[in-house]
């Protein structure tokens, strides 16, 4: 009895090793693009080494950009590692900011003023109504000009996509002011740094131009840094004040999309406000068909309220968290100099797979009239950030 169930504990782990033998074993699908990201911050470090005047950031993001578009190493970007530098992107991009906290105290965050916090409600306000307004008036298609007033104003990408799951907008117009946003953010890693000095500002203020001005946490942290430890503090504090405006600007346009709908099934209306054509009793499989049409636009509105983001997103409560922490004054010079290296790590495979989603001939094909309004959103907003920094310096 015994010799019989040893007999089948072996034949039991033989098909066991041969299933295994079969199937192999996988990596999780976000290990390629991970990996991908390492040689990246390797590949940067080294360009940073032989060369001190390119920062280790913005060497990341070039090459993350030459990788998109290299022969070779094109199709392993957009395909079996484009999960890891997404993930990349957004993940450890958060991360690293949390990690930034620790370079502020308390004392810088009130450093700021209420003058610098009104600045940014001013700079956010005018940037997102003009852009909006420009855009209705230059005939742009769909939600076109509420997508790149969003971008621009806002957040860059990510606030794009949490404002098209209100407005249920179309994928085409979703993808042509991403690719518009990501672009003039990406120049402005180039461009800002250059006119710092020309406009005469000094680091603190540079930051929190850069901060006012440019879309993604990413990019700020990115032009930020060319000029120090100061401008990158300021600069990351202003752009988390935009950050948080998110909220409340997706919660105001999911209730418009929520009133709209409930008012074209009251009325018999299309969601766009155009009236129902087949209120005749000759038609009254068109009219049912238009019912049906606005209770789904209804049950996409609410999906879209309960999909809202939190009104202050997780990872400015852990910055937050990690600047009360550097407040007390309970860690060692040695703590903060290991979480800062990390931190400049983990940004720098952030931003190598930011700069790996940029696709220059996608960016082409945008169309004169797109482009010619994201020139001029990027006036706008550069040029009301110049003067309120002007005005609260």
């Amino acid at each position: 009895m015994t010799l019989t169930a040893a007999r089948g504990r072996a034949r039991q782990a033989r098909k066991s090793r041969q299933a295994r033998q079969a199937t192999g074993w996988r990596p999780p699908a976000t290990a390629y693009g991970l990996g991908l990201a390492a040689a990246g911050v390797a590949a940067a470090w080294t360009v940073h080494r032989l060369f001190p005047a390119v920062p280790l950031l913005t060497a990341a993001v070039v090459l993350g950009i030459v990788a998109a578009h290299l022969p070779g190493a094109r199709g392993l970007v957009r395909g079996v590692c484009r999960a890891g530098l997404s993930f990349a992107g957004k993940r450890l991009m958060r991360l690293g900011i949390v990690l930034l906290g620790l370079k502020l105290s308390l004392d810088d965050v009130l450093g700021l003023g209420w003058a610098t916090v009104a600045m940014v409600l001013g700079v956010v306000a005018a940037t997102f109504c003009g852009t909006w307004w420009l855009g209705r008036r230059m005939g742009l298609r769909g939600d076109q000009p509420l997508l790149i007033a969003t971008g621009y104003s806002i957040c860059g990408a990510s606030a794009i996509g949490a404002v098209s799951e209100v407005s249920d907008s179309d994928e085409r117009d979703v993808a042509t002011s991403v690719a518009l946003v990501t672009l003039c953010g990406t120049l402005a890693i180039a461009v800002l740094p250059l006119l710092q000095h020309p406009l005469g500002l000094d680091d603190a203020a540079f930051g929190r131009w850069v901060g006012a001005s440019v879309h993604d946490v990413g990019q700020v942290v990115a032009t930020a840094q060319t000029a120090g430890p100061a401008a990158l503090g300021d600069a990351v504090l202003v752009k988390l004040v935009r950050v948080a405006l998110l909220a409340p600007l997706v919660a105001a346009l999911a209730t418009a999309v929520r009133v709209r709908a409930r008012g074209a099934r009251a009325t018999g209306t299309e969601a766009d406000g155009s009236e129902a054509e087949g209120t005749r009793a000759a038609e009254p499989r068109a009219v049912g068909a238009r019912a049906e049409g606005a209770r789904a636009v209804g049950a996409r509105a609410e999906g879209a309220t309960r999909r809202r983001p939190p009104l202050v997103p997780l990872f400015v409560l852990g910055f937050l968290a990690m600047t009360a922490l550097r407040s007390t004054g309970v860690l060692a010079t040695a703590a903060l100099d290991a979480a800062a290296t990390a931190q400049e790590l983990l940004l720098a495979a952030a931003l190598f797979g930011l700069g790996s989603a940029v696709h220059l001939p996608s960016l082409s094909r945008t169309g004169a009239r797109v482009a010619a309004l994201g020139l001029c959103a990027w006036v706008v907003i550069a040029g009301a950030s110049y003067g309120g920094v002007l005005l609260t310096t």
